[in-house]
């Protein structure tokens, strides 16, 4: 039941106008200091600009709990999720995707969530 009523909220947000000026929503509370999320947060948007996107990205601080609304929200309007691994492996992500290490963030605990066949 829950998996619907997440497809149906992610469905719903689908429809909505998509954010034309880069942003990024988070979840979750940050193990990092003040000064860490903010060099985070600068990379990552530099690494989105860089590749040319200028909308509302995700970034999931991961501490094990669930987040599968979130995440189908983010596929359903075709934006970028990315996840702070913060234990020794990321969280499990929906069926379908997994998490991706972004070897270029020297913390190298920084994933992005991508389609299992680009895995391969």
């Amino acid at each position: 039941m829950k998996k619907y009523l997440n497809l149906a909220s992610a469905l719903i947000a689908s429809l909505k106008p998509k954010s034309q000026s880069p942003a990024i929503d988070s979840y979750g509370q940050s193990t990092l200091t003040d000064e860490q999320q903010q060099a985070l947060m600068e990379w990552l948007f530099a690494s989105l600009m860089g590749v040319g996107y200028f909308g509302k990205a995700h970034l999931i601080w991961d501490n094990g709990q669930d987040r599968e609304q979130e995440i189908f929200t983010a596929l359903m309007r075709n934006e970028p999720i990315f996840l702070y691994r913060q234990g020794a492996r990321p969280t499990p992500s929906v069926e379908g995707y997994g998490w991706r290490l972004l070897g270029e963030h020297p913390s190298l605990r920084v994933y992005e969530l991508v389609a299992e066949v680009e895995r391969e």
